[in-house]
């Protein structure tokens, strides 16, 4: 890890959070945001009679869900420092440069680039769990860090 981010962190007395906790509260908003997608389109899936259907209205809707993803994490993030996942497992995102929750650019930042990550295989999840910050490409871009609340 950077040594500084390392001298930083150990002067606030703040931990980064485990890839466990940070998996465990991906999956519960992954889980919530699909709740909401099917809710707000149950007329549209009640109808579908296969599992084609489905699988075609879920792919018609597929922009709709990145632009709610974007929305719900830029908004978690820049008013709570955490989404309602990260909440739970009590881990928060802070920017380096000031150890303060994100502001908008960065939450934004942060939440577009995300989305870009799973769209290429989840390859900037997965260099998270590689790199000594933990630090995902949506941290990096946005200069952030996950930490223990």
């Amino acid at each position: 890890m950077n040594e500084e981010i390392e001298d930083l962190l150990h002067s606030e007395d703040m931990t980064l959070a485990d890839t466990k906790k940070r998996a465990m509260a991906f999956l519960i908003d992954e889980m919530l945001l699909s709740f909401l997608l099917i809710f707000a389109l149950w007329d549209s899936f009640a109808g579908a009679a296969t599992m084609e259907e489905i699988i075609n209205l879920t792919n018609t809707f597929v922009l709709e869900y990145m632009a709610m993803k974007i929305i719900y994490q830029a908004f978690f993030v820049m008013q709570y420092g955490a989404t309602i996942g990260k909440i739970m497992m009590k881990i928060r995102v802070i920017e380096i440069r000031t150890l303060q929750t994100p502001n908008v650019i960065s939450a934004l930042n942060r939440a577009i680039f995300r989305i870009i990550s799973e769209m290429l295989f989840y390859l900037g999840f997965l260099w998270g769990m590689l790199d000594p910050a933990r630090q995902t490409w949506h941290d990096k871009t946005a200069r952030t860090l996950v930490i223990n609340a």
